[in-house]
């Protein structure tokens, strides 16, 4: 699979396991997306594991019900890193309170090993 492929699929993947809803669901595409010792850190979150990634997203469905994350603009990779932007929209209101960029380091096998999650936009407190 040529590396452009590999970047396009991990954050197609990546977006699946933070859209899933119900507990089975989202740990099923955890699964898909990162290797079992997979991380996610960002400003608000820290983890680590499966379990600790299961946890997170189901946290921000908890908090933001009825939204989905996009991708915005063009994924970019080498090396085995690749980098991405996304925004967290309102399926009532197309509202996107929430965007951000992420950098992720594969695996060999092409899913997830690390991401850093930069927050770009928050709503108001």
């Amino acid at each position: 699979m040529p590396a452009q492929d590999v970047h396009e699929t991990a954050v197609a993947r990546y977006f699946e396991a933070w859209n899933a809803t119900g507990t089975e669901d989202i740990r099923k595409a955890v699964e898909a997306a990162w290797t079992q010792d997979g991380t996610y850190t960002d400003p608000l979150a820290d983890a680590a594991g499966t379990e600790a990634l299961v946890a997170v997203i189901a946290a921000v469905q908890e908090q933001f019900p009825g939204f989905a994350f996009r991708r915005t603009g063009e994924v970019d990779g080498h090396h085995g890193l690749v980098r991405f932007s996304w925004e967290l929209v309102s399926g009532a209101d197309g509202s996107a309170p929430v965007a951000g960029s992420d950098v992720a380091v594969l695996a060999e096998d092409g899913r997830i090993r690390t991401v850093y999650g930069f927050l770009d936009r928050l709503p108001q407190a």
